[in-house]
This record gives structure tokens, sequence and C-alpha cells, in this order.
């Protein structure tokens, strides 16, 4: 969708006769929506720059120039766009701009920097690469740019900004690479924007280009399949088996049967930790856009979507599979069927309104339905760690049947964590009193499970087993608050256990992908950074929310910090229903632990901060190890009335 397009000649018309804000604002309320006065100032502002950039003859008067071009299937919009011709090659050249007048470099994040947006510093992508990855958007996604061998050339405009010289951040060495895909020009630098326009269109085309990206088919190209496939062959941690292939076989089934018969389809596939949900889901991904069809991957929880979005790339840039991985908030507004697939990981964490204050939209499972062919929701009630996570298999139910979607439900009971330890999982609920179950003293021989009277010792053997594979962390109840001072700070400790003198910081706020980056085993995760995401051993600090009395494990949730947003608004509903909010509390702090305890592939230890806690796992343990040794003897005796012929 393009809020404004004329030629060049009638661009400078419009500016010169101050008419081209009035045409951009009524076809922005037309089109997008309401308006805010910011961006009309912006507006305004900006196009008396490139008016003066496009003031040459030499640029051809019937060259396209388009104004908010948004993407399809993004929020993203392309500020100016100028098309034309390079000899007989079709050229469009993308134009950032930007108000911009002062920046700062961001280390350990790329190409990130801060700048001053709405009223305050705050990070956001360098302008090399928004425009950068507003063009690998449409050659990856728009039909017609593929089909009519486009050429895309990106640039930014920083019109106020002054340059520094050589220690100038905006354009440090570290931005390097989106530097050279996409020029940046500032203050100053006008004629230099002039001829980098001039060089890609040399030949009108009475804006031919402009139509065809704006009525483009969106698929994604064959380049982008070819990519996508390439990073998941030989990659060990995408192999899918067993169960998990019978699912991916029957959610390609109903792809199918949506084209088909244009009905709506939705697929619930439900799996405990460890059953290889998120395995599945990328494998779904790659292989709906191989065939073609426009799909995404969803959560609530940036985590996964970072991690698995880095995994799956390996070397290739960052914005050319970012558009796959989005937060479950992107479809308030989709239109209806506008994607052929949605693939919801965590669906349990979904919330019921979008936005930052929870205010958009009626409900992010109806949204989702509503904006594609086949809804695939993975999920698992019992790791619903948040007041506001609000997905559930009956609200799936009732919004299939409002949606007049046909509704699949599907199962996965392998364990591919754990050491494949079924029993583990089942100890865990049954030690956390979360339910009884017939396994309460039995865990996998194989699976390592240790219970420290130190939080340094644990500290230490998760540090020694990461240096095998940097798949090892330390993992904490929220029970410490994350202090602002210190989010990009290894060195300021805000974990502390003074009577073993142990301190540490929680995961840095300075990274999206701590749980694979190699220095973060200094750092400790909670659950919103390791939910949805498995190591090799997690070593866990249970915090004083949960503790043991009388027999009884009990939680309390005034012992979460004050930082922790999972139990917001329980005081509210305990003075108006104080049965329920307790109920919803317990829940909670006793899910949240569940996940924690489970993202270990081959162990985990544990250090908790309530000693009757700690002792009362130890007895749970040592009843473990009976069982243990009793069984070992049975098959020991077993064995040898066998080799005596006494035993069939």
């Amino acid at each position: 969708m393009i809020v404004y397009e004329a030629t060049k000649n009638e661009f400078l018309d419009d500016v010169f006769h101050d008419q081209l804000v009035n045409n951009i604002c009524a076809n922005y309320e037309t089109k997008i929506g309401r308006i805010n006065e910011r961006e009309v100032r912006s507006w305004d502002n900006s196009m008396q720059y490139m008016y003066r950039v496009l003031s040459d003859h030499e640029i051809p008067n019937d060259a396209g120039v388009a104004i908010e071009f948004k993407i399809p299937h993004t929020s993203k919009r392309v500020d100016f766009l100028i098309s034309g011709k390079q000899q007989s090659e079709n050229s469009v050249v993308i134009v950032e701009l930007k108000q911009w007048n002062q920046v700062e470099k961001i280390e350990g994040k790329e190409a990130i920097v801060k700048t001053f947006l709405n009223r305050g510093l705050r990070e956001t992508t360098h302008p090399s690469y928004q425009a950068w990855s507003y063009a690998a958007l449409i050659k990856d996604y728009n039909e017609n740019a593929q089909d009519n061998a486009m050429n895309l050339y990106p640039c930014a405009y920083l019109h106020n900004y002054i340059h520094a010289g050589q220690a100038d951040p905006l354009t440090d060495p570290v931005y390097e690479f989106y530097m050279e895909e996409a020029p940046v020009f500032m203050k100053g630098q006008a004629g230099k924007l002039r001829d980098f326009i001039k060089r890609y269109i040399t030949i009108g085309d009475q804006k031919e280009n402009l139509y065809k990206i704006e009525k483009g088919r969106i698929r994604p190209s064959k380049s982008l399949q070819d990519s996508l496939n390439s990073m998941l062959q030989g990659n060990q941690e995408f192999v899918m088996v067993d169960e998990q292939k019978v699912v991916y076989e029957t959610a390609l089934q109903l792809m199918n049967e949506a084209k088909r018969t244009n009905t709506k389809q939705v697929l619930v596939v439900e799996g405990g930790p460890g059953t290889g949900k998120s395995v599945l889901a990328i494998n779904l991904l790659v292989e709906m856009t191989k065939r073609n069809l426009v799909s995404q991957y969803v959560t609530k929880n940036a985590a996964p979507r970072n991690i698995y979005a880095t995994k799956l790339k390996q070397d290739f840039r960052k914005g050319h599979i970012d558009n796959l991985f989005k937060g479950s908030g992107s479809y308030v507004n989709a239109e209806k069927n506008e994607f052929d697939c949605l693939i919801v990981d965590e669906a349990h964490r979904l919330n019921e309104k979008s936005g930052m204050f929870q205010h958009l939209g009626e409900n992010q499972l109806k949204e989702i339905m509503n904006a594609a062919n086949l809804s695939i929701f993975f999920l698992d009630e019992r790791q619903r760690v948040t007041l506001k996570d609000a997905g559930s298999l009956e609200d799936i139910k009732n919004f299939s049947e409002g949606h007049g979607a046909n509704m699949t439900m599907v199962k996965l009971d392998s364990q591919f964590r754990c050491n494949g330890s079924d029993g583990y999982l089942a100890w865990v609920d049954d030690v956390l009193q979360i339910r009884e179950t017939a396994n309460a003293n039995e865990i996998s021989h194989q699976y390592d499970f240790r219970i420290f009277n130190n939080p340094n010792d644990m500290r230490q053997e998760i540090a020694k087993l990461n240096e095998e594979s940097n798949k090892s962390r330390l993992l904490a109840g929220y029970c410490w608050n994350w202090v602002k001072e210190g989010k990009a700070d290894t060195d300021f400790y805000d974990i502390t256990i003074p009577e073993h003198d142990f301190a540490m910081s929680w995961n840095l706020g300075s990274t999206a992908t701590w749980a694979i980056d190699k220095t973060s085993v200094n750092e400790i995760g909670c659950i919103h950074t390791a939910q949805g995401l498995e190591f090799d051993y997690a070593g866990v600090i249970i915090g004083d929310d949960i503790i043991y009395r009388d027999g009884e494990v009990k939680t309390d949730y005034t012992k979460r910090a004050k930082t922790d947003n999972s139990l917001r608004g329980i005081k509210k509903m305990f003075k108006e229903d104080p049965e329920k909010a307790e109920k919803l509390a317990d829940d909670i702090i006793r899910n949240t632990y569940r996940t924690l305890l489970t993202r270990g592939q081959k162990g985990c230890f544990v250090y908790c901060t309530d000693e009757p806690l700690a002792e009362y796992l130890k007895e749970r343990l040592v009843r473990v190890n009976r069982v243990y040794e009793e069984n070992e003897f049975f098959r020991s005796v077993e064995r040898v009335a066998e080799d005596d012929g006494e035993y069939s």
C-alpha cells in the first residue's frame, strides 16, 4: 500500500505549492487510519530536503516518487521511493529519512544504536540497517520485484545530523556491512545523495515500477526458500523423529485442505516440556515457506524467537529471516486469511489483548485465527507462568467455532529432554505437589539430578560443564530485582545470597540471545529468558517464593521481586476474590519452577534458599536412589536365574 505517489515533476509541484502534506494526510487517513501530529511535522520537514535533492534536470521528470509504502504482512513503512530504469534494467531507490541529530553506538547488539525518540533516549536499528532490511523484505516477498528483475538500492538520509568525523558513532566500523549495503547521507551531503539517485535512475518509468511493487503478489522468493532449506539441512538441532514427523505430516495435510476447500483449519499440538514442539515448529516454518506459502513463527516471549532465528540463519544476515519470526501482538489489524499459515509456539503464553498496555484488539488467539488459513498452536497449559497468560484449549475451541474453523488435536508424548525420561517430569510434578503421579520415586538413572548446599559449588559445576559445548546455564526464580542500572553490566550483582558470599547478575539487557551467547554462563537467566529453550544442564536457584512446611510445599507470592510483572494485579485480585487469587498465584509459582526444572536435557542441579525445602528434596532423592537400587537388585537376580535356565 502506497500512501502518496506521483512523478518527480508532480512531487516537486506539490511541495512548491505547499500541497504535499495535505495530500499525504488525506491519503493516509483513507488508507491507514488516524495520523499523529509528529508524523505531519516530520513529512513537512523531510520533504523540503527531498525537494532540493530531486531538483536536478538529470533526474528524469517522469521518474516515479512514492511516500509511505507499507510493506505487506509487516508494520514497516518505507519513507521514500524513486523508481525508473538504469539503462534497460528496472531500478528503485529506497530512502530512509531521519530527523535525528545525535546517535550513540551500542556494543554487543547487531545494527543497534541509541537516539532520541518519543521524548527519551531509546535503542533502535541503525538507519542503514532499516533501509537495507526494507529492500530485503520487498525482494524476498514481492513476486513482481522478483519476476521483473527489479534492482533495489537502499540508502538513509539524516538531513539534520552533523557528521563528527572519524569518531562519529553513526559511521562506526561496527556498522560497516550495512552502510556498504545502504549508504548513509547526512547534513550537507544532499549532493552525494543526488549522485546516488542519478547513478541508478537514468530513465523515467512513469511510476510503472511503483505500481508493480504495490500490486505484487506476496510470496516468499526462491532465494529465501533455498536459503532456509540449506540452513536446516545437516543442522542436527532441527532433526525430527517419531511423533514429530507424524504431526508434521498432519499439519501439511491440513494446509492442503485449507487451500483446496477454502476452509479455515486449526491444529492444536499438546505436549509437555521437551517433547520437541519448537523443533517441529521450525521445520513447519521452513517447509511452508519452501512450498511458496506465506508463513510466520509466532511467540509472545522474544527469547525463543531470537534464539531460533539465530540458530536457523547461522551465518546468514539478520534481516533476511527476521520477518519470519513475530511477536503475538502482530495481528491486531491483520486482514482475514492474510497469511497461509501462522505457527504459534508457547500458545499458553498468549495475552488476551495486545500492545504495551494490553489495550489493543480483542484476543490474540482470535486475531491469529482470523489472519491465517491454517493456525497451529503448540500448547502446554502447565507452563502458564504469568497472570496475563491467557492461551487455553477451551478458548481455542471457542474461537475455532466462532471462525467456522475445523479443529484438529494431536499430542506429543515422547521425551527428547531430561534424557528421554517421562518419569522425571512426572516426578517433578509430584515433588512440587502440582499433581499426584504414579511415578513418585523414580528418575531415569541416566538423568543427573543433584541438590547443592552451596550455590557457589553449583555455579562452578555448571561453568565446568559449559566448557564442553556452551549449553549449560544458571537459572533462578524471580525473587531478586532486576536493577535497571546494572542491566548492561555483568559485574552488577542483582542476585545475592550473603550467607554463602554468592553474588551474580541477572541476564544482561544488552543481548537478545542470552541462551546461546558464549559469556552467558556468567549471568543467571529467569523464566522469561529460559522458557521455550533447552540446555544440556540447568542449575536452578529456588528462591523464597516456594518453601516446605508441615509436610507441604507452599508458595508465597510476596517474595517475588518487585520488577517481576508475572503477578502484576494480584494484590487487587486478592481484595476482590481471595480464593481465586491465591489459586492463580500458587499455580503460577509452581508452574514457573516446573518449567525451570525441566530445561536440562542431561541434568538439573538445584540450590534452595529455603533449607527445609532442600531437605525435603534430598529425602525425595534418597527414595529415588533406594528404588533404583532395589530394581537393580531384582534385575540382577533375574539375569542370574535366566543364565541358569530357571527364568523365562
